[in-house]
C-alpha cells in the first residue's frame, strides 16, 4: 500500500496557547495567562540571541542525575483551562514535577483529522466506537466524543484518566458515551477480543517503555507489532480510521505506515505519514513535536 508522506503538520489554529519561542535546548510557551520556560529534546539549535529568558512565570530547570524542578515567579493557581476554539474543546492545565502540563497542544492536527472522519460517518447515518489507548489526559477522546462518537478511554494511570473525565467535563462532555479504564492497553485489548468486542477506529500513543499495573514490561520495538496485530482483530468489518501518534525517535513516520500497510488489508483505505509541529511565534521557526502514521479507510 503506497504511502502518502506529508510535510509537516501544523497546529496553528490556537488561541490560548503559543508557543513563543525555542532554541539552545528550552521552549517558552504561553499557557492562557502564564508563561513557561521549558526543555525540549528536539530544539538542538541556538536561540538568536543567547541571552537570559524573560518574562516567565515558570521556568523548569532540569537536573544533572535525572528529572529537575519548577521555579515559580509568582503565585500560580494549582490549574486552570484554556481552550481550543475550532473543536470548542476546554482542557486543563497543571504544571507537573516531570516538566508537563496535561496537554500536548501540536495533537490538535490529529484531533482535527479524527474528528473530520467522525462527523462525515455521523452525518451518513454510522454509529461510530473509538478505542484511544494510553490515552493519557485524554485531549483525543474528548474530541471524538465532541464529535459524536462512543469513546473507550484506557491508560495505566489513574490520575491521567481521571484528567481525562475533567477535561471532559470542562468541555461540557460530562454525560457523554465515554468508557473511563485504568487498565494495561494490552491485556484490556486481548480481553475485548475475548468479549468479541469491536471497534470502528482506534487511536495509540505508546510509550517507548512502560510498566503495566502488575509490572508487566513494555518496550516499543519489542511490543508494538504484536498490539497492533491485536488492535486488528477488535476492529469492526468497516473500519473508519487508525492513528498511530508516537514522541520516540524509534518509531519514524515511515515505519508507522509501514505498520499499518501490513495490519489492514490492501486496498481498503489510503495511509499518510509525517510529522506534526509547532510554530515559534517570534521567529517563525517550527518545532517538530512528534510523527503520525494514519490509515483513513476509502470513502
Amino acid at each position: 500500500m503506497p504511502l502518502d508522506y506529508s510535510p509537516i503538520q501544523l497546529a496553528d489554529h490556537w488561541e490560548d496557547y503559543r508557543l513563543l519561542e525555542c532554541g539552545g535546548g528550552m521552549k517558552q510557551e504561553r499557557w492562557g495567562d502564564y508563561v513557561f520556560v521549558r526543555p525540549d529534546p528536539q530544539v538542538v539549535w541556538p536561540r538568536r540571541e543567547p541571552k537570559p529568558w524573560e518574562g516567565w512565570d515558570g521556568y523548569y530547570h532540569r537536573s544533572e542525575t535525572g528529572g529537575g524542578r519548577w521555579e515559580f515567579r509568582r503565585p500560580l493557581p494549582e490549574s486552570w483551562t484554556i481552550r481550543y476554539a475550532p473543536l470548542d474543546l476546554t482542557f486543563r492545565i497543571r504544571p507537573t514535577g516531570f516538566k508537563h502540563t496535561g496537554l500536548f497542544p501540536e495533537q490538535a492536527v490529529n484531533w482535527e483529522w479524527s474528528t473530520d472522519l467522525i462527523r462525515a460517518a455521523r452525518k451518513a447515518g454510522r454509529e461510530i466506537s473509538v478505542l484511544n489507548l494510553f490515552g493519557y489526559t485524554g485531549a483525543a477522546s474528548v474530541a471524538a466524543a465532541r464529535a459524536g462518537a462512543s469513546v473507550c478511554h484506557v491508560d495505566a494511570a489513574k490520575g491521567m484518566v481521571e484528567w481525562c473525565r475533567d477535561n471532559a467535563a470542562l468541555s461540557g462532555l460530562a454525560e457523554a458515551p465515554i468508557r473511563y479504564l485504568v487498565d494495561d492497553c494490552r491485556k484490556f485489548v486481548q480481553r475485548e477480543q475475548r468479549r468479541g468486542k469491536r471497534y470502528d477506529a482506534i487511536i495509540m500513543d505508546p510509550p517507548t517503555y512502560g510498566h503495566g499495573g502488575s509490572g508487566e514490561m513494555w518496550k516499543l520495538e519489542d511490543d508494538l507489532w504484536s498490539l497492533l496485530q491485536d488492535c486488528g482483530k477488535i476492529l469492526t468489518d468497516r473500519p473508519l480510521f487508525f492513528l498511530i501518534n508516537s514522541y520516540t525517535a524509534r518509531l519514524s513516520p515511515v515505519v508507522a505506515g509501514n505498520l499499518l500497510a501490513a495490519l489492514l488489508p490492501s486496498g481498503s483505505g489510503t495511509i499518510s505519514v509525517g510529522e506534526i509541529g509547532l510554530p515559534a511565534q517570534r521567529d517563525g521557526t517550527i518545532l517538530p513535536c512528534g510523527i503520525f502514521g494514519r490509515w483513513a479507510a476509502k470513502v
